[in-house]
C-alpha cells in the first residue's frame, strides 16, 4: 500500500522578549508572584476552556435520534429513487467477512458508517460499532426494505424471534432453540419449519403498525405494495432466498442462508446473526433510530452531500465507506468523477476507510482466494483514493480496484 504524507516540514520561529520586559538576575521584585498569579490563572481558564469545549463536541453526536428526526431525515437527505436491475433481498458477497480482522487491525471503530445494499451493511455495524449510520441507495426498494428490517428488529429482543419474522415461520414453544444457540443450530432449525399464510399476515400487520406508530414515516400506496413484495418474497423463499437479476433467480449467487453461514479467513463465522452480541448491538442502534436509511445515486446531486453535511454539523468523520461494486456501475455511466466530488464532502480522517466488493467473474486481481467464487473484498484509505483520482490514476474500475488497495492477510 502507497503511503503518501503531504505534512508541510515544520518551522519555528525564534521569539523575542521587549528588554523592559526582563526582570534583572537576582532582582528582588514583588510583581514576580503577582505574574506567576496571572500566567497560572490563564492556564486555568485556558484548560476550561478546552474541557467545555471537548464537552461541547461530544454532546452534539446524537446518542440517539427521536422517530421524529429519523423520519426528517430520511425525507431531507433523499433524492429521487433510480432504477437498477436487480431484487437486491440479500448479499451476493461471499468473501465479506475477510476483512474483518484487518478492519479491527486498522482501528476501525466508532464514528459514522456508511453503505450500501441490504444487510451485510448490519454485519459490518456490528464489527465496527459506529455510533450512526447511512444506507445510501439508488433504489427506493431498498430504503423499503430498510425500515421492514427497522420494524423486525424493534419486534424481536432475539435471534431467533428475528428469523421467525423475516421468514414468515411461526415458534412451536417446545421446539423453540435457545437464544444463545449457535447459528448453524437456527439455521437448521428454520430450514424444516415452512412458512405460515396466517403468521405472514399477521407479521405483515404488526410490522405496517410498527413504521406507522413507532417511525412516523408516512408510506405512499407505491410504497406499501413495495414492502409487501420484498416480505413476501422472504416467506415464498426463506433461507434459500438469493440476489435476483430482472425478477429470475440466480443459480449462481449464493443463498441467505449460504450468507449467514459464511466464515472469514480464520474460518469463524461472522455474520450479525451469528453473535448475540452482535445482533443486540445492531438492534439497539435500529431502536435508537441510529441507522438511517437514505434513496440517493452515489453520483447524484444531494444524497452524500447531504450526509456528509450532517456528519459535519454534528461533529462525526466517516470511519468506513462501504460501497459494493456499484463504482463498476459508476464508471459504466459515465459518473465517476461526481461520486469522487461528493466523497470530497464528507469528513474524513487519515483512518476513513472503503470497503469493496470485487467481482472476480469479471476481473483478474492479484488477490485471488479460490474458494470465494463470486466476489473478493478490499480496503482502501479514502484520502488515498482522493489523492490518486486528483492525480488521474482511474481510468477504469480495473485501476481503481487494483491500485493502492489493502488486501486482507491471505495466508
Amino acid at each position: 500500500m502507497k503511503i503518501f504524507n503531504n505534512a508541510p516540514p515544520t518551522s519555528m520561529k525564534s521569539s523575542t522578549v521587549p528588554p523592559h520586559r526582563l526582570e534583572r538576575p537576582g532582582a528582588s521584585s514583588h510583581s514576580q508572584p503577582h505574574r506567576l498569579g496571572q500566567w497560572i490563572a490563564k492556564l486555568l481558564l485556558l484548560v476550561l476552556c478546552c474541557a467545555s469545549w471537548t464537552s461541547y463536541a461530544q454532546a452534539k453526536q446524537p446518542d440517539n435520534l427521536s422517530a421524529k428526526d429519523f423520519a426528517h431525515l430520511i425525507n431531507d437527505l433523499s433524492e429521487e429513487g433510480g432504477y437498477f436491475r436487480s431484487d437486491n433481498f440479500t448479499s451476493n458477497e461471499t468473501s465479506y467477512l475477510t476483512v474483518v480482522d484487518k478492519l479491527k487491525q486498522l482501528g476501525a471503530t466508532g464514528g459514522a458508517y456508511l453503505g450500501v445494499g441490504p444487510e451485510q451493511n448490519f454485519t459490518y455495524i456490528a464489527k465496527i460499532r459506529p455510533r450512526i449510520a447511512f444506507i445510501i441507495d439508488i433504489r427506493r426498494q431498498a430504503m423499503i426494505q430498510h425500515l421492514m428490517y427497522k420494524a423486525i428488529f424493534h419486534l424481536s429482543p432475539n435471534r431467533v424471534q428475528f428469523l421467525s419474522r423475516l421468514l414468515s415461520k411461526p415458534l412451536l414453544k417446545e421446539k423453540v432453540p435457545a437464544a444463545d444457540a449457535p447459528i448453524n443450530d437456527l439455521l437448521n432449525f428454520f430450514a424444516q419449519i415452512p412458512a405460515d399464510d396466517k403468521t405472514y399476515e399477521a407479521n405483515l400487520a404488526q410490522i405496517r403498525k410498527t413504521l406507522q406508530d413507532e417511525i412516523p414515516y408516512t408510506l405512499s400506496a407505491d410504497d406499501q405494495k413495495g414492502l409487501e413484495y420484498i416480505y413476501k418474497s422472504f416467506r415464498d423463499e426463506g433461507l434459500d432466498i438469493a440476489y435476483r437479476v430482472d425478477s429470475s433467480w440466480g443459480g449462481y449467487f449464493p443463498t441467505f442462508r449460504e450468507i449467514i453461514a459464511e466464515t472469514d479467513l480464520n474460518n469463524k463465522q461472522g455474520n450479525f446473526l451469528a453473535s448475540v452480541s452482535d445482533y443486540d448491538f445492531v438492534r439497539e442502534m435500529q431502536r435508537k433510530n441510529l441507522i438511517i436509511p437514505v434513496v440517493g445515486d452515489f453520483g447524484g446531486k444531494k444524497a452524500i452531500a447531504a450526509v456528509g453535511e450532517y456528519l459535519k454539523k454534528n461533529n462525526f468523520t466517516v470511519t468506513a465507506f462501504y460501497t459494493s461494486n456499484v463504482e463498476q456501475y459508476l464508471f459504466g455511466s459515465g459518473v465517476f468523477e461526481a461520486f469522487a466530488n461528493n466523497v470530497k464532502k464528507l469528513p474524513l480522517t487519515d483512518k476513513s476507510l472503503f470497503i469493496r466488493a470485487v467481482p472476480t467473474m469479471r476481473y483478474q486481481h492479484p488477490v485471488q482466494i479460490p474458494r470465494y467464487r463470486i466476489t473478493i473484498t478490499l480496503l482502501q484509505q479514502m484520502s488515498i483514493f482522493l489523492k490518486d483520482f486528483d492525480a488521474g490514476l482511474y481510468k477504469s474500475y480495473q485501476d481503481l480496484t487494483t491500485t493502492n488497495y489493502i488486501s486482507p492477510d491471505i495466508k
